[in-house]
């Protein structure tokens, strides 16, 4: 139960962002969208998610509530107005609270194991728990399980508390994202994976195939107990964009079972960042592309330099969205995807730390607008996997600024 005082902060806060929701602005932003993700012309689109930064941006201190629940969602409210007031993005503020459904599954068998870093924000190292192939015995498949009691508690309380204000909105399985090689690799070891690939390829194919079959067992769960949930809306999909579309759901559609070929789905192998592109497509994309067979529209890649892997990637099937990271060959990416996908650009978070120069920011986001446009793509920037901005949060306004500047000219 949230205390009185803390219940009427989380109200006020949620009649705040339904004024936002309510805006011009945002239906625009949404009619953008739509026309942007069917890849349909219109201007560059801007998102930003400060992730790490958040902690300087909204602190704990800049919380009013008590109770440790109360304060998440609190939280949560507070970041989309904050969102609202400092970013000139194209981020969409919903009137809605979503309770995700109760959802459980038993886990791979063994766990990932990890020695941490003496820092609060350090790297952490690998400890591997599967060190020799029969190991791999140890994998279980993963079973579903739906709580469906305390799935109805969660939903009642979001009710009792934004009823009137917010639409409470009950989601399952509403983003589909497969991550092969982070989960072995946080078995095994990320360097001892990439020396499988020469010394022990059987062995690595051995353990992507299971993995492969797991998440086919997930996905035929999530079906079976009838647990997914669309995902054409302001879902988060692939590494940083959204899900609004016309396209979605497909013909034959029966809003009481959701089914793959209505939703998005997306796949990044980030750990294969060094390696070629032929060990790119042997131990990670072939199986990933028969994941993401069933889905209506993909997305690929992360933070992953994709440059010399874009031909492979292409062939996944049905893709509409491509990340390219900082790291990533902006002109040649450009040339590469043209309008056949969304060209996912994700601009250096470096920018924001330093010596921050307005000038150089611009420059540097020009010269990828320009890019995109020589080639027709359909170019969206997203700036995240920001650390800190080193306690100016009025660098995001800044940037947002300038990116807005350069995509609305005049």
């Amino acid at each position: 139960m949230i205390p009185a005082a803390d219940r009427q902060v989380l109200r006020d806060l949620a009649k705040r962002v339904t004024e936002i929701a309510a805006l011009p602005v945002m239906a625009e932003r949404k009619r953008l969208w739509r026309r942007h993700n069917s890849l349909k012309p219109c201007r560059p689109m801007i998102l930003v998610f400060p992730e790490g930064s958040w902690r300087e941006l909204l602190p704990d201190s800049a919380l009013c509530c008590e109770d440790q629940a109360a304060r998440r969602i609190e939280w949560d409210l507070r970041h989309r107005i904050y969102t609202h007031e400092h970013f000139q993005s194209d981020n969409v503020i919903e009137k809605e609270w979503t309770v995700g459904k109760a959802i459980r599954n038993s886990g791979w068998g063994p766990e990932a194991q990890w020695t941490h870093s003496p820092s609060a924000t350090g790297a952490r190292a690998f400890k591997p728990v599967i060190l020799e192939r029969r190991d791999l015995k140890q994998l279980q498949f993963p079973a579903v399980v739906h709580d469906e009691k305390a799935t109805r508690e969660n939903l009642s309380g979001a009710q009792e508390l934004f009823g009137g204000i917010l639409d409470v909105k009950l989601k399952g399985v509403a983003h589909i994202s497969f991550h092969l090689m982070s989960l072995y690799t946080s078995l095994r070891g990320l360097e001892q994976v990439m020396l499988d690939m020469v010394e022990e390829p059987e062995w690595l194919h051995e353990a992507m195939a299971f993995l492969e079959e797991g998440h086919h067992r997930l996905v035929r769960q999530y079906v079976e107990q009838n647990l997914f949930s669309l995902n054409n809306d302001n879902t988060y999909h692939s590494s940083g964009g959204n899900g609004y579309t016309e396209e979605l759901p497909a013909p034959g559609f029966d809003p009481d079972r959701v089914r793959p070929r209505d939703m998005w789905a997306s796949a990044e192998a980030q750990e294969l960042a060094q390696v070629s592109p032929a060990m790119h497509r042997e131990f990670s994309l072939e199986y990933e592309k028969r994941l993401l067979a069933p889905f209506a529209l993909n997305g690929y890649g992360c933070c992953e330099d994709l440059t010399a892997k874009l031909d492979d990637v292409l062939t996944i099937p049905r893709l509409r969205r491509v990340s390219c990271s900082p790291w990533a060959h902006v002109a040649r990416c450009a040339e590469k995807l043209g309008p056949k996908c969304i060209f996912s650009w994700k601009p250096h978070p470096s920018h924001l730390v330093g010596e921050f120069s307005p000038e150089k920011i611009r420059g540097y986001i020009q010269h990828a607008v320009d890019a995109a446009r020589r080639h027709g793509c359909v170019l969206e920037m997203i700036l995240k996997d920001t650390h800190t901005c080193e306690q100016r949060p009025e660098r995001f306004d800044e940037w947002t600024r300038v990116a807005r500047r350069i995509v609305e000219p005049g």
